[in-house]
């Protein structure tokens, strides 16, 4: 018990804590801006492994980490547009269309990855820190939150404003219009195929930076499949959160959470298999979904093509 209240334990399973919510953090941010607008993207898992082995290969290529995390939101995007041309401007099936992306998605990533870097073994380091002056000397907590990368309070500062701008906005109004009630939008003179088009091409970034962050910063490496189902969890994840980011951040954290007990706990001692490590960030998100499942509310035009005129 002492060590697991010891000053370095804490401070390792803060800092572990916040690198695993990170990733899926910034995931479910770009789900919850699709779904807003109606735009159910299931191949989110495909599009954050692109937007992962895109950070990956540009951070390794030019040694910039701030330059991986542009890669990885300019994979995202390209990732997405399987989804824009498809779902939102031909009106094909979401489902469909969002499977054979994950699909895609995994297929690529893990067969250039293994063509052009896995005999190398690459690894990218650390990326340096940015200690903020007076917080950073705080006890326990100041050298694992106040010394992060630059790269984290940028990508906390875009969440943070992502949410101001879904609920105080006329573009977060329109965005929501698009998913609760397109023919309204279309009648006040908005166009709902211009409103989705933004809020997937803006998903498709969210969902790549997520990927960059977990390749890049996270685990400072690439391989195939890396992301292990992140995707789906931020689809459950936006799903429970009722479109509300502040929302999206706590059920982000109870998993960065779980995901980090497991190992925090054998570091000190405690004999836990690894099967039930590897398998307690999905136990939590079923059993919050268990809990949680009957508040859930999804935008009601959310996987449906708009067609102008129909009832």
């Amino acid at each position: 018990m002492s060590d697991m209240l010891s000053a370095t334990f804490i401070t390792v399973f803060v800092a572990s804590v916040i690198a695993q919510t990170m990733p899926l953090l910034l995931a479910s941010v770009g789900e919850t801006i699709g779904e807003q607008a109606g735009v159910l993207n299931l191949g989110i898992e495909g599009v954050m492994l692109i937007g992962a082995y895109s950070g990956f290969v540009v951070t390794l290529t030019t040694g910039s980490f701030w330059l991986g995390m542009l890669g990885g939101a300019l994979g995202g995007i390209v990732g997405n547009l399987a989804m824009l041309v498809l779902n939102v401007w031909l009106g094909l099936n979401q489902i469909v269309i969002g499977l054979a992306v994950t699909l895609i998605g995994e297929g690529i990533t893990s067969v250039l990855y293994l063509q052009n870097y896995a005999k190398a073994n690459a690894s990218l380091g650390q990326s340096p820190s940015l200690p903020i002056p007076g917080l950073a000397d705080i006890p326990v907590i100041g050298q694992a939150v106040f010394q992060q990368s630059g790269i984290f309070w940028v990508m906390l500062l875009l969440v943070i404003a992502v949410g101001f701008l879904l609920a105080k906005t006329n573009w977060g109004l329109a965005t929501r219009a698009a998913g609760q009630k397109p023919s309204s939008l279309d009648a006040a003179g908005g166009s709902v195929l211009r409103t989705r088009s933004i809020a997937v091409l803006l998903s498709g970034a969210f969902v790549g930076l997520g990927g960059a962050y977990l390749s890049v910063l996270t685990t400072a490496t690439f391989t195939g499949f890396l992301t292990n189902g992140l995707g789906f969890i931020a689809i459950v994840i936006t799903m429970l959160s009722r479109g509300r980011i502040a929302l999206v951040m706590i059920t982000s954290l109870i998993y960065g959470v779980a995901v980090a007990i497991g190992p925090a706990l054998q570091v000190i001692g405690f004999a836990i298999p690894a099967d039930v490590i590897k398998m307690l960030p999905f136990i939590v998100v079923i059993l919050t979904l268990i809990v949680f499942a009957r508040s859930s509310v999804v935008p009601p035009a959310l996987g449906a093509p708009y067609i102008r005129g129909a009832r």
